[in-house]
Protein backbone atom coordinates (compact mmCIF):
# COMPACT_ATOMS: atom_id res chain seq x y z
CA UNK A 1 0.00 0.00 0.00
CA UNK A 2 1.14 3.19 -1.03
CA UNK A 3 -0.09 6.72 0.47
CA UNK A 4 -2.47 7.08 -2.75
CA UNK A 5 -3.96 4.05 -1.87
CA UNK A 6 -4.14 4.82 2.18
CA UNK A 7 -5.81 8.18 0.84
CA UNK A 8 -8.38 6.18 -1.02
CA UNK A 9 -9.03 3.72 1.79
CA UNK A 10 -9.20 5.88 4.69
CA UNK A 11 -12.39 8.25 3.63
CA UNK A 12 -15.60 7.43 4.88
CA UNK A 13 -17.18 6.49 2.02
CA UNK A 14 -14.40 3.98 1.31
CA UNK A 15 -14.78 2.91 4.78
CA UNK A 16 -18.25 1.85 4.26
CA UNK A 17 -17.87 -0.06 1.17
CA UNK A 18 -15.23 -2.30 3.09
CA UNK A 19 -17.64 -3.18 5.98
CA UNK A 20 -20.33 -3.65 3.61
CA UNK A 21 -18.49 -6.54 1.81
CA UNK A 22 -18.73 -10.16 2.48
CA UNK A 23 -16.55 -11.44 4.12
CA UNK A 24 -13.60 -12.58 1.67
CA UNK A 25 -12.69 -16.20 1.39
CA UNK A 26 -11.15 -18.61 -0.88
CA UNK A 27 -14.57 -19.17 -2.51
CA UNK A 28 -15.11 -15.42 -3.14
CA UNK A 29 -15.90 -14.67 -6.86
CA UNK A 30 -13.28 -11.54 -7.36
CA UNK A 31 -14.49 -11.40 -10.87
CA UNK A 32 -17.73 -10.75 -9.91
CA UNK A 33 -17.32 -9.22 -7.33
CA UNK A 34 -15.30 -6.48 -8.91
CA UNK A 35 -17.88 -6.31 -11.90
CA UNK A 36 -20.66 -5.33 -9.22
CA UNK A 37 -18.49 -2.70 -7.12
CA UNK A 38 -17.62 -1.18 -10.32
CA UNK A 39 -21.20 -0.88 -12.05
CA UNK A 40 -22.36 0.71 -8.73
CA UNK A 41 -20.39 3.54 -9.78
CA UNK A 42 -17.11 2.84 -7.64
CA UNK A 43 -13.46 4.12 -9.25
CA UNK A 44 -11.64 0.88 -10.25
CA UNK A 45 -8.75 2.40 -7.92
CA UNK A 46 -10.97 2.28 -4.90
CA UNK A 47 -12.42 -1.17 -5.56
CA UNK A 48 -8.85 -2.67 -5.99
CA UNK A 49 -7.70 -1.02 -2.33
CA UNK A 50 -10.85 -1.89 -0.84
CA UNK A 51 -10.87 -5.57 -2.05
CA UNK A 52 -7.45 -5.65 -0.99
CA UNK A 53 -8.36 -4.49 2.85
CA UNK A 54 -10.90 -6.99 2.65
CA UNK A 55 -8.58 -10.21 1.56
CA UNK A 56 -5.92 -9.03 4.68
CA UNK A 57 -8.84 -8.66 7.25
CA UNK A 58 -9.58 -12.29 5.94
CA UNK A 59 -6.02 -13.43 6.49
CA UNK A 60 -5.66 -11.16 9.66
CA UNK A 61 -8.26 -13.36 11.06
CA UNK A 62 -5.91 -16.07 12.40
CA UNK A 63 -4.10 -12.98 14.49
CA UNK A 64 -6.53 -10.94 15.40
CA UNK A 65 -9.89 -12.75 15.68
CA UNK A 66 -12.76 -10.98 15.32
CA UNK A 67 -10.74 -7.52 15.78
CA UNK A 68 -9.85 -8.10 12.83
CA UNK A 69 -13.17 -7.93 11.02
CA UNK A 70 -12.47 -3.45 11.91
CA UNK A 71 -9.04 -2.93 11.53
CA UNK A 72 -6.54 -1.48 8.22
CA UNK A 73 -3.73 -3.74 7.18
CA UNK A 74 -0.17 -3.57 4.74
CA UNK A 75 0.91 -7.18 3.21
CA UNK A 76 4.29 -6.35 5.71
CA UNK A 77 2.26 -5.15 8.47
CA UNK A 78 0.20 -8.01 8.94
CA UNK A 79 3.14 -10.35 8.19
CA UNK A 80 5.09 -8.65 11.22
CA UNK A 81 2.42 -8.15 13.53
CA UNK A 82 2.01 -9.79 16.86
CA UNK A 83 -0.97 -12.14 17.34
CA UNK A 84 -3.15 -10.80 19.64
CA UNK A 85 -3.22 -13.88 21.98
CA UNK A 86 0.94 -13.40 22.43
CA UNK A 87 0.83 -9.56 22.43
CA UNK A 88 -1.91 -9.98 25.43
CA UNK A 89 1.01 -11.68 27.04
CA UNK A 90 3.10 -9.42 26.78
CA UNK A 91 1.57 -6.58 27.98
CA UNK A 92 0.49 -8.63 31.22
CA UNK A 93 3.99 -8.62 31.87
CA UNK A 94 4.07 -4.81 32.58
CA UNK A 95 1.14 -4.92 34.05
CA UNK A 96 2.62 -7.24 36.41
CA UNK A 97 5.62 -5.28 37.36
CA UNK A 98 3.19 -2.38 38.05
CA UNK A 99 3.97 -0.48 35.17
CA UNK A 100 1.81 2.46 34.00
CA UNK A 101 3.39 3.49 30.83
CA UNK A 102 5.06 2.09 28.27
CA UNK A 103 6.69 3.50 24.44
CA UNK A 104 6.25 0.86 22.00
CA UNK A 105 9.05 1.63 19.66
CA UNK A 106 8.56 0.77 16.37
CA UNK A 107 4.64 0.02 16.62
CA UNK A 108 3.72 -1.41 13.61
CA UNK A 109 0.23 -1.35 12.62
CA UNK A 110 -0.31 -1.36 16.48
CA UNK A 111 -0.90 -5.15 17.49
CA UNK A 112 0.73 -5.12 20.63
CA UNK A 113 -0.29 -1.31 21.24
CA UNK A 114 -3.77 -3.01 21.28
CA UNK A 115 -2.81 -4.87 24.21
CA UNK A 116 -1.40 -2.56 26.34
CA UNK A 117 -4.06 -0.14 25.97
CA UNK A 118 -6.30 -2.33 26.77
CA UNK A 119 -5.01 -3.26 30.11
CA UNK A 120 -5.15 0.73 30.84
CA UNK A 121 -1.55 1.26 29.98
CA UNK A 122 -0.61 4.91 28.88
CA UNK A 123 1.16 4.19 25.36
CA UNK A 124 3.33 6.17 23.70
CA UNK A 125 3.13 4.39 20.35
CA UNK A 126 6.18 5.22 17.36
CA UNK A 127 6.50 4.49 14.17
CA UNK A 128 9.15 5.59 11.36
CA UNK A 129 6.98 4.67 8.39
CA UNK A 130 4.29 6.91 7.44
CA UNK A 131 1.69 4.75 5.65
CA UNK A 132 2.11 1.71 8.86
CA UNK A 133 1.86 4.93 11.14
CA UNK A 134 -1.37 6.64 9.68
CA UNK A 135 -2.85 2.39 9.85
CA UNK A 136 -1.85 2.19 13.43
CA UNK A 137 -3.63 5.79 13.83
CA UNK A 138 -6.82 4.26 12.74
CA UNK A 139 -6.23 0.81 14.64
CA UNK A 140 -5.52 2.15 17.89
CA UNK A 141 -8.32 5.30 17.61
CA UNK A 142 -10.84 3.36 20.06
CA UNK A 143 -8.37 3.80 22.95
CA UNK A 144 -7.92 7.39 24.39
CA UNK A 145 -4.57 6.32 26.30
CA UNK A 146 -2.41 5.88 23.03
CA UNK A 147 -0.78 8.43 21.21
CA UNK A 148 0.94 7.66 17.82
CA UNK A 149 3.84 9.74 16.86
CA UNK A 150 5.44 9.55 13.36
CA UNK A 151 8.90 9.21 14.54
CA UNK A 152 12.38 7.51 14.04
CA UNK A 153 12.45 5.37 17.32
CA UNK A 154 16.09 5.77 17.92
CA UNK A 155 15.85 9.63 17.64
CA UNK A 156 12.40 9.31 20.23
CA UNK A 157 13.00 11.43 23.57
CA UNK A 158 12.23 8.67 26.21
CA UNK A 159 12.78 11.46 29.07
CA UNK A 160 9.57 10.56 31.57
CA UNK A 161 9.12 7.44 29.52
CA UNK A 162 8.78 4.52 32.42
CA UNK A 163 9.07 1.37 29.92
CA UNK A 164 9.72 0.41 26.73
CA UNK A 165 8.76 -2.46 24.24
CA UNK A 166 10.50 -2.68 20.85
CA UNK A 167 9.83 -5.53 18.06
CA UNK A 168 12.46 -4.02 15.13
CA UNK A 169 11.82 -4.24 11.75
CA UNK A 170 13.40 -7.33 10.65
CA UNK A 171 12.72 -6.48 7.04
CA UNK A 172 13.31 -4.22 3.93
CA UNK A 173 10.97 -1.31 4.36
CA UNK A 174 7.68 -1.36 2.19
CA UNK A 175 4.72 -2.68 2.38
CA UNK A 176 4.99 -5.64 0.27
CA UNK A 177 7.64 -8.41 -0.94
CA UNK A 178 9.99 -7.35 1.58
CA UNK A 179 12.76 -10.01 2.91
CA UNK A 180 14.23 -10.69 5.62
CA UNK A 181 17.59 -8.87 7.19
CA UNK A 182 19.82 -11.11 8.35
CA UNK A 183 22.12 -8.73 10.26
CA UNK A 184 20.88 -7.19 13.15
CA UNK A 185 22.72 -3.72 12.91
CA UNK A 186 20.02 -3.59 9.79
CA UNK A 187 17.52 -4.06 12.27
CA UNK A 188 15.11 -0.66 12.42
CA UNK A 189 15.99 0.64 14.95
CA UNK A 190 19.56 -1.79 15.40
CA UNK A 191 19.49 -4.00 18.01
CA UNK A 192 22.18 -2.37 19.46
CA UNK A 193 19.84 0.61 20.56
CA UNK A 194 17.77 -1.65 21.84
CA UNK A 195 19.81 -3.17 24.20
CA UNK A 196 21.01 0.17 25.40
CA UNK A 197 17.78 0.89 26.09
CA UNK A 198 16.95 -2.08 28.32
CA UNK A 199 20.30 -1.26 30.52
CA UNK A 200 18.37 1.72 31.70
CA UNK A 201 14.74 0.62 31.87
CA UNK A 202 12.56 -2.09 31.58
CA UNK A 203 12.42 -3.45 28.27
CA UNK A 204 10.80 -6.00 26.51
CA UNK A 205 12.39 -7.12 22.83
CA UNK A 206 10.34 -8.62 20.17
CA UNK A 207 13.10 -10.79 17.86
CA UNK A 208 12.43 -13.79 15.42
CA UNK A 209 12.36 -17.72 17.32
CA UNK A 210 15.57 -18.18 14.78
CA UNK A 211 17.40 -14.81 16.42
CA UNK A 212 21.23 -15.96 17.37
CA UNK A 213 21.16 -17.18 20.72
CA UNK A 214 24.81 -15.89 21.15
CA UNK A 215 23.35 -12.38 20.40
CA UNK A 216 21.77 -12.76 23.51
CA UNK A 217 22.55 -10.54 26.51
CA UNK A 218 22.99 -12.51 29.96
CA UNK A 219 21.06 -10.45 32.06
CA UNK A 220 18.24 -10.81 29.59
CA UNK A 221 15.15 -13.64 30.03
CA UNK A 222 14.56 -15.14 26.98
CA UNK A 223 11.19 -16.49 26.06
CA UNK A 224 10.42 -18.68 22.76
CA UNK A 225 6.90 -18.78 22.03
CA UNK A 226 4.93 -21.11 20.27
CA UNK A 227 1.18 -20.98 18.82
CA UNK A 228 -0.43 -24.35 17.73
CA UNK A 229 3.00 -25.96 16.88
CA UNK A 230 4.30 -23.46 15.07
CA UNK A 231 7.34 -21.03 16.76
CA UNK A 232 6.34 -17.61 16.25
CA UNK A 233 8.69 -15.20 18.46
CA UNK A 234 11.75 -15.37 20.58
CA UNK A 235 11.29 -12.50 23.28
CA UNK A 236 14.13 -10.77 25.50
CA UNK A 237 12.67 -9.18 29.06
CA UNK A 238 14.78 -6.64 30.95
CA UNK A 239 14.91 -5.22 34.48
CA UNK A 240 11.54 -5.44 35.74
CA UNK A 241 9.66 -7.38 33.04
CA UNK A 242 12.50 -10.23 33.43
CA UNK A 243 11.64 -13.04 36.27
CA UNK A 244 13.83 -13.78 38.92
CA UNK A 245 16.13 -16.72 38.31
CA UNK A 246 15.07 -17.66 34.75
CA UNK A 247 17.04 -17.09 31.43
CA UNK A 248 15.45 -19.74 29.58
CA UNK A 249 11.67 -20.13 28.78
CA UNK A 250 9.71 -22.29 26.50
CA UNK A 251 6.00 -21.09 26.37
CA UNK A 252 3.48 -22.94 24.47
CA UNK A 253 0.14 -22.49 23.41
CA UNK A 254 -2.14 -24.85 21.58
CA UNK A 255 -6.02 -23.91 21.06
CA UNK A 256 -6.94 -22.42 24.66
CA UNK A 257 -4.52 -24.16 26.97
CA UNK A 258 -0.35 -22.76 27.44
CA UNK A 259 2.36 -24.69 29.47
CA UNK A 260 5.68 -23.42 30.34
CA UNK A 261 9.15 -24.62 31.07
CA UNK A 262 11.34 -22.66 32.40
CA UNK A 263 14.96 -23.10 33.81
CA UNK A 264 17.76 -20.62 34.95
CA UNK A 265 20.31 -21.74 31.80
CA UNK A 266 20.61 -24.01 28.81
CA UNK A 267 19.68 -27.56 30.49
CA UNK A 268 22.34 -30.63 30.34
CA UNK A 269 20.94 -33.05 27.37
CA UNK A 270 19.64 -36.32 28.96
CA UNK A 271 21.56 -40.08 28.17
CA UNK A 272 21.45 -41.54 24.79
CA UNK A 273 19.22 -45.15 24.65
CA UNK A 274 18.34 -47.48 21.73
CA UNK A 275 15.49 -46.76 20.13
CA UNK A 276 12.30 -47.62 22.19
CA UNK A 277 8.72 -48.34 21.63
CA UNK A 278 8.14 -44.49 21.35
CA UNK A 279 9.22 -41.64 19.87
CA UNK A 280 8.69 -37.77 21.54
CA UNK A 281 9.61 -35.00 18.75
CA UNK A 282 9.75 -31.52 21.47
CA UNK A 283 7.80 -28.26 20.31
CA UNK A 284 10.04 -25.81 18.33
CA UNK A 285 9.85 -23.84 21.49
CA UNK A 286 11.73 -26.15 24.10
CA UNK A 287 14.48 -27.26 21.32
CA UNK A 288 15.51 -23.43 20.81
CA UNK A 289 15.27 -22.45 24.68
CA UNK A 290 17.48 -25.97 24.52
CA UNK A 291 15.78 -27.36 27.63
CA UNK A 292 15.26 -30.43 26.01
CA UNK A 293 17.54 -32.17 28.66
CA UNK A 294 15.10 -30.83 31.49
CA UNK A 295 12.42 -31.98 29.13
CA UNK A 296 13.57 -35.57 28.57
CA UNK A 297 13.82 -36.40 32.04
CA UNK A 298 10.66 -35.48 32.91
CA UNK A 299 9.53 -37.72 30.86
CA UNK A 300 11.77 -40.07 31.87
CA UNK A 301 12.78 -40.47 28.03
CA UNK A 302 16.10 -40.40 26.72
CA UNK A 303 17.81 -38.88 23.73
CA UNK A 304 18.04 -41.12 20.40
CA UNK A 305 21.45 -40.06 19.68
CA UNK A 306 23.71 -36.73 20.93
CA UNK A 307 22.50 -33.32 19.47
CA UNK A 308 19.52 -34.74 17.85
CA UNK A 309 16.51 -33.49 18.99
CA UNK A 310 14.02 -36.45 19.15
CA UNK A 311 13.43 -38.44 22.46
CA UNK A 312 12.54 -41.64 23.02
CA UNK A 313 10.78 -44.26 25.66
CA UNK A 314 9.03 -47.67 26.17
CA UNK A 315 6.23 -45.22 28.11
CA UNK A 316 3.19 -43.41 26.52
CA UNK A 317 3.29 -39.53 28.24
CA UNK A 318 1.09 -36.87 27.52
CA UNK A 319 2.59 -33.88 27.19
CA UNK A 320 2.03 -30.41 25.44
CA UNK A 321 5.82 -29.85 24.92
CA UNK A 322 5.88 -33.44 22.83
CA UNK A 323 4.28 -34.92 19.62
CA UNK A 324 4.04 -38.57 20.38
CA UNK A 325 4.72 -41.77 17.90
CA UNK A 326 4.16 -45.13 18.21
CA UNK A 327 7.51 -47.04 16.56
CA UNK A 328 6.11 -49.60 13.75
CA UNK A 329 9.58 -50.35 12.19
CA UNK A 330 12.74 -49.54 11.20
CA UNK A 331 13.46 -49.47 7.78
CA UNK A 332 16.32 -49.78 5.18
CA UNK A 333 17.66 -45.90 4.29
CA UNK A 334 18.92 -47.09 0.89
CA UNK A 335 15.71 -45.01 -1.21
CA UNK A 336 14.98 -48.17 -3.45
CA UNK A 337 14.92 -50.83 -0.71
CA UNK A 338 12.76 -48.21 1.17
CA UNK A 339 10.54 -47.56 -1.64
CA UNK A 340 10.01 -51.17 -1.75
CA UNK A 341 8.88 -51.54 1.88
CA UNK A 342 6.42 -48.45 1.64
CA UNK A 343 4.99 -50.32 -1.56
CA UNK A 344 4.55 -53.74 0.14
CA UNK A 345 3.07 -52.04 3.06
CA UNK A 346 0.34 -50.34 0.88
CA UNK A 347 1.42 -46.39 2.29
CA UNK A 348 0.38 -44.13 0.30
CA UNK A 349 0.51 -41.25 2.36
CA UNK A 350 3.53 -40.50 4.22
CA UNK A 351 4.24 -37.61 6.26
CA UNK A 352 8.41 -37.03 6.45
CA UNK A 353 10.23 -35.78 9.18
CA UNK A 354 14.44 -35.30 9.52
CA UNK A 355 16.51 -33.82 11.98
CA UNK A 356 20.13 -35.15 11.25
CA UNK A 357 20.06 -35.83 7.72
CA UNK A 358 20.86 -33.87 4.39
CA UNK A 359 17.12 -35.07 2.53
CA UNK A 360 14.60 -33.04 1.13
CA UNK A 361 11.67 -34.27 2.17
CA UNK A 362 9.39 -33.17 -0.53
CA UNK A 363 11.54 -34.58 -3.24
CA UNK A 364 11.80 -37.45 -1.14
CA UNK A 365 8.03 -38.10 -1.17
CA UNK A 366 8.25 -38.03 -5.04
CA UNK A 367 10.94 -40.59 -5.64
CA UNK A 368 9.37 -43.27 -2.95
CA UNK A 369 6.24 -43.34 -6.18
CA UNK A 370 4.06 -44.13 -2.80
CA UNK A 371 0.72 -46.20 -3.49
CA UNK A 372 -1.47 -47.26 -1.33
CA UNK A 373 -4.53 -46.87 1.42
CA UNK A 374 -2.57 -46.74 4.59
CA UNK A 375 -0.75 -43.47 6.06
CA UNK A 376 2.42 -43.27 8.17
CA UNK A 377 5.14 -41.23 9.44
CA UNK A 378 8.92 -41.52 8.60
CA UNK A 379 11.48 -40.05 10.24
CA UNK A 380 15.12 -39.70 9.00
CA UNK A 381 17.05 -39.57 11.57
CA UNK A 382 20.19 -41.16 13.59
CA UNK A 383 20.23 -43.25 16.23
CA UNK A 384 23.28 -43.76 18.50
CA UNK A 385 25.12 -41.88 15.22
CA UNK A 386 23.87 -44.33 13.32
CA UNK A 387 22.02 -42.92 10.16
CA UNK A 388 18.11 -44.50 10.55
CA UNK A 389 14.36 -44.57 8.98
CA UNK A 390 11.85 -45.23 11.26
CA UNK A 391 8.26 -45.94 10.22
CA UNK A 392 5.92 -44.47 13.06
CA UNK A 393 2.29 -43.59 13.19
CA UNK A 394 1.24 -40.43 15.11
CA UNK A 395 -0.43 -41.12 18.59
Amino acid sequence: MNKDELGLVMTSAALRLLDSLPEYSDSTDIVKTVADLRRDGNPADLVSAVLTQSRLRAKATAKFGEFASRMLFTEAGLEQATRLRVAALHAGRYQAAGIRSVADLGCGIGADALAFAALDLEVQAVELDEVTAAIASYNLAPFTNVTVSLRDAAEYDLAGVESVYLDPARRTSGHSETRRLTDPRDYSPPLDFAFGVARTLPTGVKLGPGFDRELIPDEAEAQWISVDGQLVENSLWFGALARAGITRSALVLRGGNSAELVAAGDSVDADVAELGTYLYEPDGSVIRARLIGDLARSLDAHMLSEQIAYLTSDNLVSSPFVAAFRVLDTLPTDESKLKKELRRRGIGRLEIKKRGVDIDPAALRRRLSLSGDAEATLVMTRVAGRHTAILAERV
